[in-house]
Protein backbone atom coordinates (compact mmCIF):
# COMPACT_ATOMS: atom_id res chain seq x y z
CA UNK A 1 0.00 0.00 0.00
CA UNK A 2 1.41 3.41 -0.96
CA UNK A 3 0.35 6.90 -1.90
CA UNK A 4 -2.05 7.48 0.98
CA UNK A 5 -1.50 11.23 0.46
CA UNK A 6 -1.44 12.78 -2.99
CA UNK A 7 1.36 15.16 -1.99
CA UNK A 8 2.50 17.26 0.96
CA UNK A 9 -0.32 19.78 0.46
CA UNK A 10 -2.85 16.96 0.68
CA UNK A 11 -1.13 15.77 3.84
CA UNK A 12 -1.36 19.31 5.21
CA UNK A 13 -5.07 19.54 4.47
CA UNK A 14 -5.83 16.29 6.21
CA UNK A 15 -3.61 17.14 9.15
CA UNK A 16 -5.24 20.57 9.47
CA UNK A 17 -8.65 18.89 9.67
CA UNK A 18 -7.45 17.08 12.80
CA UNK A 19 -5.87 20.17 14.32
CA UNK A 20 -8.86 22.47 13.71
CA UNK A 21 -10.84 20.47 16.27
CA UNK A 22 -8.77 22.08 19.03
CA UNK A 23 -8.59 25.56 20.48
CA UNK A 24 -5.24 27.28 20.13
CA UNK A 25 -3.79 30.28 21.98
CA UNK A 26 -1.66 32.60 19.83
CA UNK A 27 -0.59 29.65 17.64
CA UNK A 28 2.64 29.53 15.67
CA UNK A 29 3.18 26.77 13.11
CA UNK A 30 6.81 25.80 12.51
CA UNK A 31 7.59 23.70 9.44
CA UNK A 32 10.55 21.40 9.94
CA UNK A 33 12.73 22.16 6.94
CA UNK A 34 12.67 21.27 4.35
CA UNK A 35 9.88 18.77 3.68
CA UNK A 36 7.73 19.84 6.60
CA UNK A 37 7.31 23.40 5.34
CA UNK A 38 4.76 22.66 2.54
CA UNK A 39 2.68 20.71 5.06
CA UNK A 40 3.01 23.44 7.69
CA UNK A 41 2.03 26.17 5.21
CA UNK A 42 -1.33 24.50 4.63
CA UNK A 43 -1.85 23.94 8.36
CA UNK A 44 -1.03 27.56 9.20
CA UNK A 45 -3.36 28.87 6.51
CA UNK A 46 -6.26 26.71 7.66
CA UNK A 47 -5.72 27.53 11.34
CA UNK A 48 -5.24 31.24 10.64
CA UNK A 49 -1.88 30.95 12.38
CA UNK A 50 1.52 32.52 11.85
CA UNK A 51 4.04 30.41 9.92
CA UNK A 52 7.78 30.06 10.41
CA UNK A 53 10.47 27.46 9.97
CA UNK A 54 12.50 25.18 12.24
CA UNK A 55 15.74 23.51 11.20
CA UNK A 56 17.25 20.27 12.49
CA UNK A 57 19.78 18.10 10.70
CA UNK A 58 20.20 14.35 10.81
CA UNK A 59 23.65 13.09 11.79
CA UNK A 60 24.39 10.14 9.56
CA UNK A 61 26.46 7.06 10.31
CA UNK A 62 29.99 6.85 8.86
CA UNK A 63 29.82 5.81 5.20
CA UNK A 64 26.03 5.63 5.54
CA UNK A 65 25.00 9.26 5.87
CA UNK A 66 21.38 8.48 5.03
CA UNK A 67 21.18 6.32 8.19
CA UNK A 68 20.52 8.71 11.07
CA UNK A 69 22.19 8.04 14.41
CA UNK A 70 21.45 11.47 15.85
CA UNK A 71 20.40 15.01 15.05
CA UNK A 72 21.40 18.58 15.79
CA UNK A 73 19.94 22.09 15.48
CA UNK A 74 21.75 25.35 14.83
CA UNK A 75 22.31 26.10 18.51
CA UNK A 76 20.90 23.30 20.68
CA UNK A 77 22.76 20.23 21.96
CA UNK A 78 23.07 17.25 19.65
CA UNK A 79 21.07 14.17 20.52
CA UNK A 80 21.90 10.56 19.67
CA UNK A 81 19.99 7.32 19.56
CA UNK A 82 22.05 5.39 22.07
CA UNK A 83 20.71 2.03 20.93
CA UNK A 84 21.81 2.69 17.35
CA UNK A 85 25.22 3.91 18.52
CA UNK A 86 25.72 0.67 20.47
CA UNK A 87 24.59 -1.46 17.54
CA UNK A 88 27.03 0.27 15.19
CA UNK A 89 29.79 0.36 17.87
CA UNK A 90 29.93 4.15 17.67
CA UNK A 91 30.27 6.90 20.25
CA UNK A 92 29.10 10.52 20.27
CA UNK A 93 32.77 11.55 20.36
CA UNK A 94 33.43 9.68 17.13
CA UNK A 95 30.54 11.53 15.51
CA UNK A 96 31.93 14.97 16.42
CA UNK A 97 33.04 15.83 12.88
CA UNK A 98 29.69 14.86 11.36
CA UNK A 99 27.90 16.74 14.13
CA UNK A 100 29.91 19.89 13.39
CA UNK A 101 29.20 19.61 9.67
CA UNK A 102 25.46 19.21 10.16
CA UNK A 103 25.29 22.04 12.72
CA UNK A 104 26.99 24.33 10.21
CA UNK A 105 24.46 23.36 7.56
CA UNK A 106 21.58 23.96 10.02
CA UNK A 107 22.93 27.44 10.71
CA UNK A 108 23.34 28.16 6.99
CA UNK A 109 19.76 27.17 6.26
CA UNK A 110 18.32 29.07 9.20
CA UNK A 111 20.17 32.23 8.22
CA UNK A 112 18.94 31.96 4.65
CA UNK A 113 15.34 31.28 5.64
CA UNK A 114 15.23 34.13 8.14
CA UNK A 115 16.71 36.51 5.56
CA UNK A 116 18.09 38.83 8.20
CA UNK A 117 14.99 39.18 10.36
CA UNK A 118 14.86 38.45 14.08
CA UNK A 119 13.43 35.11 15.23
CA UNK A 120 9.69 35.05 15.86
CA UNK A 121 8.72 34.93 19.54
CA UNK A 122 7.96 31.43 20.87
CA UNK A 123 7.55 32.13 24.57
CA UNK A 124 4.01 31.76 25.90
CA UNK A 125 2.54 30.61 22.57
CA UNK A 126 1.01 27.37 21.37
CA UNK A 127 3.68 25.98 19.05
CA UNK A 128 2.92 23.34 16.42
CA UNK A 129 6.01 21.72 14.96
CA UNK A 130 5.01 20.11 11.65
CA UNK A 131 6.88 17.63 9.46
CA UNK A 132 5.89 15.57 6.43
CA UNK A 133 6.47 12.30 8.28
CA UNK A 134 7.94 10.68 11.36
CA UNK A 135 10.32 7.75 10.89
CA UNK A 136 12.78 7.41 13.79
CA UNK A 137 11.89 10.61 15.64
CA UNK A 138 15.49 11.66 16.27
CA UNK A 139 15.35 14.82 14.14
CA UNK A 140 11.98 15.79 15.57
CA UNK A 141 13.35 15.28 19.09
CA UNK A 142 16.26 17.65 18.48
CA UNK A 143 13.90 20.32 17.14
CA UNK A 144 11.40 19.88 19.98
CA UNK A 145 14.07 20.23 22.65
CA UNK A 146 15.36 23.37 20.97
CA UNK A 147 11.85 24.87 20.91
CA UNK A 148 11.08 23.78 24.48
CA UNK A 149 14.03 25.84 25.69
CA UNK A 150 12.12 28.97 24.56
CA UNK A 151 9.28 28.18 27.01
CA UNK A 152 6.21 27.89 24.75
CA UNK A 153 2.77 27.65 26.37
CA UNK A 154 2.25 24.25 24.74
CA UNK A 155 4.32 22.28 22.24
CA UNK A 156 2.67 19.89 19.79
CA UNK A 157 4.27 17.79 17.08
CA UNK A 158 2.02 17.14 14.08
CA UNK A 159 2.52 15.06 10.96
CA UNK A 160 0.42 13.27 8.36
CA UNK A 161 2.14 9.88 8.80
CA UNK A 162 4.28 8.19 11.43
CA UNK A 163 5.94 4.84 11.98
CA UNK A 164 4.06 2.73 14.54
CA UNK A 165 5.17 3.41 18.09
CA UNK A 166 7.37 6.41 17.27
CA UNK A 167 4.60 8.95 17.91
CA UNK A 168 4.04 7.46 21.37
CA UNK A 169 7.75 7.78 22.21
CA UNK A 170 7.80 11.37 20.98
CA UNK A 171 5.16 12.28 23.58
CA UNK A 172 8.02 12.33 26.07
CA UNK A 173 9.27 15.45 24.24
CA UNK A 174 6.01 17.15 23.14
CA UNK A 175 2.84 17.90 25.07
CA UNK A 176 1.01 15.97 22.37
CA UNK A 177 1.64 14.29 19.04
CA UNK A 178 -0.99 14.41 16.29
CA UNK A 179 -0.77 12.20 13.21
CA UNK A 180 -3.32 11.19 10.59
CA UNK A 181 -1.99 7.68 9.96
CA UNK A 182 0.33 5.17 11.65
CA UNK A 183 0.41 2.36 9.07
CA UNK A 184 1.78 -0.95 10.38
CA UNK A 185 3.64 -1.58 7.11
CA UNK A 186 5.58 1.71 7.37
CA UNK A 187 9.07 1.54 5.85
CA UNK A 188 9.78 5.14 4.80
CA UNK A 189 7.96 8.48 4.75
CA UNK A 190 8.02 8.76 0.95
CA UNK A 191 6.14 5.46 0.67
CA UNK A 192 2.98 7.23 1.81
CA UNK A 193 2.97 10.03 -0.75
CA UNK A 194 2.10 9.62 -4.44
CA UNK A 195 4.19 12.76 -5.12
CA UNK A 196 7.20 13.07 -2.80
CA UNK A 197 9.44 15.32 -4.85
CA UNK A 198 12.25 17.06 -3.01
CA UNK A 199 11.58 20.42 -1.35
CA UNK A 200 14.36 22.95 -2.01
CA UNK A 201 15.49 26.13 -0.28
CA UNK A 202 13.68 28.24 -2.86
CA UNK A 203 10.45 26.34 -2.15
CA UNK A 204 10.85 27.05 1.56
CA UNK A 205 11.45 30.75 0.96
CA UNK A 206 8.44 30.99 -1.37
CA UNK A 207 6.15 29.33 1.17
CA UNK A 208 7.44 31.61 3.93
CA UNK A 209 6.80 34.62 1.68
CA UNK A 210 10.46 35.69 1.71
Amino acid sequence: MSGVFADREDGGRRLAAELRRRDWTDPLVLGLARGGVPVAAVVARRLGAELDVAVARKIGAPRRREYGVGAVTADGPAIYDEAILRTLKLTAARMARAESRERAEARRRLERYRAGRAPIRLTGRDILLVDDGLATGVTATAALRDIRAAHPRTLVFATPVAAPGVAARLREEADDVVCVAEPPEFRAVGQWYADFRQTGDDDVLRLLGR
